[in-house]
């Protein structure tokens, strides 16, 4: 594939129960993808397989030109995979706390210029810098959960959901924020999404249903298949 970040027939689950078959992507540099499905069409079990929460099955993942298939997670997050899960931070840490944990691999004087950039990109956060995250807003931790991650200046962002228990104005806020961090930043990114405000953002979609990936190609491509018009946009002809 020759991407940034290459998924090769990945399968993979939980104990006995399989949850991905034979699922290809790939991330390009400096490309912003969206991994759009319902609840439950296994974009948690991607991406976890991905950062190495999981163990692969079958298949390969290839990131940056290396094969890290069997490498730990600490491995993969250090060779630059920077990764938001659902929740995206830790409420019992002040908000200075958790950026420090995101770049927790960096050294101590890059890691306070890192956190003043953050600051940056994300005013409100200074402002609550000494407050526990827990005591956050939903739509400031989502914040907080976006700067934690990229406290490491990974190569490539993966995110979980980051629109879910957000108001539509808060999603509208995030796409707008990580589309300003992609631009300014150069970032890769593979965003686990099923709001469709998100495909906007992307410059390439896959479609993950049953543990599948059934569609890759851009917005207009992805709008011209009736059978996914129909699911996700509810047009029919």
């Amino acid at each position: 594939m020759g991407g940034l970040l290459d998924i090769e027939v990945l399968e993979s689950g939980y104990g006995s129960t399989q949850v991905l078959w034979g699922s290809s992507l790939s991330v390009a540099l400096n490309q912003s993808v969206v991994l759009l499905g319902v609840n439950g069409a296994g974009k948690t079990t991607l991406l976890k397989t991905i950062v190495g929460l999981l163990g692969a099955w079958k298949g390969r993942i290839v990131f940056d030109g290396k094969d890290i298939t069997s490498l730990k997670p600490n491995l993969r997050i250090a060779g630059g995979i920077g990764y938001m899960s659902e929740l995206g931070i830790l409420p019992n840490l002040t908000v200075e706390e958790n950026l420090e944990l995101g770049g927790y691999f960096r050294a101590e004087k890059d890691n306070r210029k890192r956190a003043e950039e953050m600051f940056e990109y994300f005013p409100d956060l200074r402002e609550y810098r000494k407050k526990m995250g827990g005591s956050l807003s939903g739509g400031q931790r989502k914040m907080l959960g976006v700067a934690k991650t990229l406290m490491s200046s990974p190569k490539l962002v993966i995110m979980d959901e980051p629109s879910s228990g957000l108001s539509p104005k808060f999603v509208k806020k995030v796409i707008e924020v990580l589309r300003l961090l992609h631009e300014h930043e150069k970032l890769s990114m593979l965003i686990a999404e099923q709001n469709v405000s998100f495909l906007d953002f992307a410059e390439k979609i896959y479609i993950l249903d049953k543990g599948q990936v059934t569609f890759g190609g851009d917005v207009e491509q992805l709008k011209g298949n009736d059978t996914i018009r129909e699911t996700y946009f509810g047009i029919s002809h």
